[in-house]
């Protein structure tokens, strides 16, 4: 690359290559003393080394499963890191399976030990969960309450895994925009008004009594099953699957499939 000089020049000399090297150790014995100044934090990180505690602090999870004749009790053990200090972190340390059925006995025991294994391993351990989730069963899955799919027993210890991570601060759900929450709450009123509307103009007659099984004064009304799913939300009983959370909460709203749980819209 050519430089113009504009100047007189008065002197010169060439840089060696000697002179370069003691340049650069210049400068990285300059920056270790900055270092040496500064102020450092004795950062534990999770690694297979760290020995295991006395004590750990952890949680326990049930899962109820259509697939197993008794309950599954899930427990997921945490090592505190750094306690008592700004950089005090909770990670996964070891995980449990307990239940009175012996029939899935074999792989539980050799998954929730690679699943330990893996804890302890530290890092990122995230990709379990999505691993975990993305396992079906071949004969098909089942509707844990609330109305959530589960393709399979793997996928619902791995929902359980990503709810603790995520009580700890490990994962984070997507924030829901204003826009998106406002767009949800419109849609769940606009329907329970024209369910409302739907129910004062066409009354139902108890099928007995329509075929004149029923003498005397009896209502003409019957009730209907309601079925409450969701998290401290009730969906129409007649609600179908939404592909995007996995909830019987789609309906048909003005001749659109509508999901009332996540806003997602077939018309967009």
């Amino acid at each position: 690359m050519a430089v113009k000089i504009d100047k007189k020049i008065k002197g010169y000399a060439v840089v060696t290559a000697e002179d370069k090297e003691k340049a650069v150790a210049g400068a990285s014995v300059a920056r270790e003393k900055i270092e040496a100044e500064l102020p450092t934090a004795d950062v534990i990180q999770m690694h297979e080394r760290i020995e295991r505690p006395e004590v750990l602090i952890g949680s326990t999870y049930k899962i109820k499963s259509p697939l197993v004749e008794h309950a599954m009790y899930v427990t997921i053990n945490d090592i505190v890191l750094n306690a008592g200090t700004e950089h005090e972190q909770r990670r996964p340390f070891e995980i449990f399976i307990n239940s009175k059925s012996m029939e899935h006995f074999q792989w539980i025991v050799a998954l929730t030990r690679i699943m330990s294994a893996v804890f302890r391993k530290g890092g990122d351990v995230t990709f379990l969960v999505d691993e975990m989730k993305a396992v079906f069963d071949p004969k098909g899955g089942y509707f844990k309450a609330g109305g959530v799919y589960m393709p399979s027993l793997v996928a619902e210890l791995g929902m359980i895994v990503e709810d603790h991570l995520k009580s700890i601060g490990m994962m984070h759900d997507p924030e829901m925009s204003e826009h998106q929450r406002a767009l949800i709450a419109e849609k769940r009123r606009a329907y329970e008004e024209r369910s409302k509307k739907n129910a004062e103009v066409s009354v139902p007659v108890h099928p007995q009594r329509e075929a004149g099984g029923i003498e005397g004064s009896y209502p003409d009304t019957y009730p209907e099953d309601i079925a409450v799913t969701g998290d401290g939300t009730s969906f129409p009983p007649s609600a179908t699957m939404c592909h995007k959370c996995n909830t019987k909460a789609i309906v048909i709203m003005d001749g659109c499939a509508t999901c009332l749980n996540c806003g997602y819209s077939k018309c967009g």
